[in-house]
This record gives structure tokens, C-alpha cells and sequence, in this order.
């Protein structure tokens, strides 16, 4: 899916005319142009915000192309995208980002990433942020917080025109799921504690979702129906990588414990282990559970927003459990570690973001039981600008729960993965200043995760 978009204005709303455009599109073999292997047309239109979305098909699997479209007699930048492998591939190499809060940094991490050997970058939400918040701003949002399809569209042409996060897209091909800022904060399905009129709420999401459409390299079938849109997917990288897409914020059970008020560190009650609740909704759990069965490859990522491992805090007087997270929705998690279980899953590595930390764990059915076998290993990126958790936070989290191996909230960054037939290498990339524009970026920490195995090893 090759995407780009018409906004010669792009902070009002594009500055286009309502009529439709033809836009030309091309990919070749050499990043020249000699050797041109398809091309065709699309026409965007205003009810899209003069975006396109060209779906090439026929290339050669496992390979690198150049892309690049013509408006009249515009041109675009050139883009880099490279084809999945269909049968056997000795490794894959992909990059996993989220939460990147305009003004509380530079995206020094995606001018890193770009310079990277990947196949791929996996994007795991928070995108866009619709409110201002943070300390020591480095570039501001100038307005308020978007309602309505206008507002988003400019809040994303905002992000878009940051030249680091223009050049990783440029370079490689995103897989891209959100979370909750792409909306509202700590939105639950049609519930929002930031606005209390549910078909208002509903308004706000379906404009969110177009222009989160409208702004990314999805395919056809995640375009919105108006508040409704479905973007958990299943891709396989060859005979290396399976992954699955989940969508844990569209379809998720109101949040437990809090009376309606926001979720956030809260004692539990007997809401909060109640059967019933789900993160990912019936529907998107049946089709977790019939996906895995065709998961053959060596490794199954299972890519969705948040750390899913317990994070319990205690307390004097009593443990507090995050209510917007999948401590809210523990039977949820339960019955989706059933399913890893029950499929016999080859190695399955959960990835996650939003807590603006780096972690490292393991999942286990009951976390009451840190003895049970580990069902699938977890790393959670920390965000690419947004405020994290001081030290203490993270010492207390892995003091308090034993699945934890590692967290650190520190440093802004992202996270590498490298798939091989023997092991599956991951590394938490670190920004050295967020609130430098020309920072470096150095390696935190690196595990390994052998074939076979369940848990990381810190080398």
C-alpha cells in the first residue's frame, strides 16, 4: 500500500479545491527510475483529504522498491518500501514505535531508525496526541484539542511535517495500529471520561478515525464506517514471522473500579475480574483465536498498545492495579493466553507501548503464580517523546511483580527486533536527549529469546 497526500496548505486543511486530482504513481526497481515495474492512477478527492492509497499488486516477493507519484506537474519525494517474503528468509529485521507527543521532543529516534537495515516498522499507537500536557515544551500545537474532521486532519498534517518522521516513513513500510490519543484519552469503546455525551463521543471518533485513515498506509478494508473501523490484521513475513494486529481500544469493556470516572491506579473490586469483560471484544477474540491456528511461522508476534504482563503496586493499604490497561481486563488476558496455549503457539513474542517505559517480562496464565510455566515473552517500547515514569516508578514495579525483568522510564527511544531461524534478538534504542534535535541515539539493552524457549536473557 502506497500512501501520500495532496496538502499544499497542509495546517489548513490541505488548502485544496473540492474537485478530485489525478495522481500518478510509479515503482521501480532502482531508486532512478530505469527500470519501472508498475504504475497506474488514483483519484483523490476532498472526501479523503486528497490522500491516496494505491494498492500494488504484482512484485516479486522479499524485495526492495522505489516509489513516487506525479500531481500534474508535482512530484513527490521518492519512498523506499521493501515486498515480504513468501517462502523461506534467513532473518527479519523491524522496528516498533508509539507515543510521540509533539511537543515534549524532537523525533531524533526516527531520524535513528532510518538510517537502520530494517524490514519494516511497527506502529503500536498515540500517534497523534490531542491535548497538551508535559513539562519543558520544545514546539507547541498552537490549538486546542480536535473535535471535529478539520481539526484532525491539521493535528496529523502537524505530525506529518516533521522531516524524521517524514524520512522513516520514506524508508520503510509501517504496519500501524492506534490507541487512544489518535481519539481521546483512555477512551473504552463508546465511552469517554472527557466527554460524557456518548453520541457526541461518537461524532469525535468516527472524525478520528477518517483522518487517522486518511494519514496512513492502511488498506481498503480499515477504511472507517463512521465511528466503526477495523484494523486488527494478520501478515506473514515468509517462513519467519507471523504477525497479528489487535485493536484493544474500539471494542473494550468500560473500565472497572472507577464508577465512570478516569481509569487510572485504583484499588480492584469485583468489576474487574469479572468474566464477561473484554479488551478486545467477542468478535475480534474469535478471530485471535481461528488466526493462530494458521500461524505456522517460526516466531508469532502478537503486536497490540500496552504492556500486557502484571504491573500490581502495593500499598499499605492494599494493592492498585492500572484500570486502563490489561490488569482492568484480567479474564481478557487469560482467555488470550488460553488461546497461545491451546494452539500450541511457536514462539510467541507480545509487543506492546503507551507507558512511555521500556519493560521486559513474561506472560503467565496466573500471575498469582510466578512458578507456572511462561507462556510468551514481552517487551513493551517506551514512547518516542512522551513523559515516562521516573526511577522509582520502575523499581517498584519490578520489586512488586516477579514476570518483570526489566523496565526503565527514563529514556524516550524505540525498540528493535531481529528474527532468525535460532533466536529472536531484541534492542531497547535510547534517545540521548529527547529535547535535542540532533541527539544520538545508543542501545539500552539487549535479550535474547532462543527457539523453543519462553523468557528473555539479558546479554
Amino acid at each position: 500500500m502506497l500512501w501520500t497526500r495532496l496538502a499544499p496548505h497542509p495546517l489548513e486543511e490541505g488548502g485544496m479545491p473540492d474537485t478530485s486530482v489525478e495522481v500518478e504513481w510509479q515503482v521501480a526497481e532502482d531508486e532512478k527510475f530505469s527500470r519501472i515495474v508498475a504504475r497506474g492512477a488514483e483519484r483523490a478527492t476532498s472526501e479523503l483529504a486528497h490522500s491516496v492509497h494505491a494498492e500494488v499488486r504484482g512484485l516479486q516477493p522479499d524485495r526492495v522498491y522505489w516509489y513516487r507519484f506525479r500531481a500534474g506537474t508535482a512530484v513527490s519525494p521518492v519512498g523506499r518500501t521493501r515486498t515480504a517474503p513468501a517462502g523461506h528468509r534467513a532473518r527479519v529485521r523491524f522496528a516498533f514505535a508509539s507515543c510521540q507527543q509533539y511537543e515534549q521532543g524532537f523525533f531524533s529516534a526516527y531520524r535513528d531508525m532510518a538510517t537502520r537495515d530494517l524490514d519494516l516498522v511497527v506502529h503500536l499507537g498515540d500517534y497523534i496526541y490531542e491535548r497538551s500536557w508535559g513539562a519543558r515544551h520544545v514546539r507547541k500545537h498552537d490549538v486546542g484539542i480536535p473535535t471535529t474532521l478539520a481539526e484532525y486532519r491539521n493535528r496529523y498534517a502537524l505530525y506529518k511535517g516533521d522531516a524524521d518522521l517524514q524520512a522513516a516513513h520514506a524508508a520503510f513500510p509501517f504496519l500501524s495500529i492506534w490507541d487512544d490519543h489518535e481519539v481521546t484519552d483512555d477512551y473504552a469503546n463508546d465511552r469517554s471520561y472527557t466527554v460524557r455525551d456518548a453520541v457526541q463521543f461518537l461524532k469525535i471518533r468516527a472524525a478520528a478515525y477518517q483522518a487517522y485513515y486518511e494519514h496512513m498506509p492502511l488498506p481498503a478494508s480499515a477504511r472507517p464506517r463512521g465511528a466503526d473501523a477495523t484494523i486488527y490484521a494478520h501478515y506473514r513475513f515468509g517462513d519467519v514471522m507471523d504477525v497479528l494486529l489487535l485493536d484493544d481500544r474500539q471494542y473494550r469493556s468500560a473500565p472497572a473500579c472507577v464508577n465512570g470516572g478516569r481509569p487510572t491506579w485504583t484499588p480492584p473490586c469485583s468489576e474487574r475480574v469479572e468474566e464477561a469483560r473484554t479488551m478486545l471484544g467477542q468478535a475480534q477474540e474469535r478471530w485471535f483465536d481461528s488466526r493462530l491456528s494458521d500461524c505456522r511461522a517460526r516466531w508469532t508476534v502478537v503486536a497490540q498498545q500496552t504492556l500486557m504482563a502484571e504491573d500490581r503496586r502495593r500499598a499499605d493499604d492494599g494493592d492498585r492495579y492500572w484500570m486502563d490497561g490489561w490488569d482492568g481486563y484480567p479474564s481478557a488476558r487469560r482467555r488470550l493466553v488460553d488461546a497461545l496455549v491451546a494452539h500450541k503457539t511457536r514462539n510467541p513474542i507480545v509487543i506492546g507501548g503507551d507507558r512511555h517505559a521500556f519493560f521486559a517480562g513474561s506472560m503467565k496464565r496466573d500471575f498469582t503464580r510466578p512458578e507456572e510455566p511462561t507462556v510468551a515473552t514481552e517487551f513493551v517500547g517506551t514512547s518516542i517523546t512522551s513523559e515516562g515514569p521516573g526511577e522509582t516508578t520502575t523499581r517498584k514495579a519490578l520489586a512488586d511483580n516477579p514476570s518483570l525483568a526489566f523496565a526503565q522510564g527514563d529514556k524516550r527511544g524505540y525498540a528493535t527486533v531481529e528474527l532468525d531461524e535460532k533466536t529472536c534478538t531484541v534492542g531497547f534504542e535510547a534517545v540521548d536527549n529527547v529535547k535535542d534535535i540532533k541527539s544520538g541515539v545508543r542501545r539500552l539493552a539487549t535479550f535474547v529469546v532462543e527457539d523453543g524457549t519462553r523468557g528473555a536473557k539479558a546479554i
